[in-house]
């Protein structure tokens, strides 16, 4: 998948440099890698009865980040009564980079920001993951519309408009990745028995 990118306090610079280098490379390395023809193939195959294809884009970041050692809903805290509850985990952490995958409602875009931040701070609850780095991967609007995405979802282009008024509170060295949406395709939504699904429209 090709994608686009807003840094946040000179993350991409931060990134770039020799300590980050290789698991940031590590971390475009399995976007790159998913193909249209994964896409489609994973949406056809077990998501089929869904409308988007945010199932399938985040079974196969799930499968391979895991794959490349990601460890997956890292906890941020380590003390008992936050582990357990999936609102205080990571979707991904290695090292000291975590990940946020961000498919969610709108309306969760700041604390998918905030999460990098609480495992980067100092904070009275002790700490199971430290970061330095975050990296939240959202959709952008294109493929928000091609891959057919609830209208709720918040796409690249508002997660970087947050980034303004949340300037002081995101204290962490950020990267926002936006996908972008297919190639070779798009997603049609059909109402079959009743139910909105997703169907795959080649593109011509």
């Amino acid at each position: 998948m090709k994608f686009v990118t807003k840094a946040h306090r000179n993350g991409d610079i931060i990134l770039n440099e020799e300590r980050y280098a290789s698991i940031y490379k590590e971390l475009t390395d399995v976007i790159l890698g998913i193909s249209d023809a994964d896409i489609q193939t994973r949406h056809e195959s077990k998501y089929s009865k869904k409308m988007s294809l945010s199932y399938a884009i985040n079974d196969l970041l799930k499968e391979r980040f895991i794959e490349k050692g990601w460890l997956k809903e890292a906890p941020i805290f380590q003390q008992e009564g936050y582990m357990k509850e999936k609102k205080w985990r990571l979707d991904f952490a290695k090292d000291s980079v975590s990940i946020e995958v961000a498919f969610n409602h709108g309306e969760a875009i700041a604390w998918n920001l905030l999460k990098p931040v609480l495992a980067s701070e100092m904070n009275h609850v002790k700490k199971a993951v430290q970061t330095e780095v975050g990296v939240v991967i959202c959709t952008t609007k294109k493929l928000k519309i091609a891959g057919a995405f609830d209208s709720a979802v918040g796409e690249f282009e508002k997660v970087c408009r947050y980034l303004i008024p949340l300037n002081n509170v995101l204290t962490v060295p950020m990267m926002i990745i936006g996908l972008e949406a297919p190639t070779s395709f798009k997603v049609v939504k059909n109402k079959i028995n009743g139910r909105n699904v997703g169907s795959i429209v080649p593109l011509l």
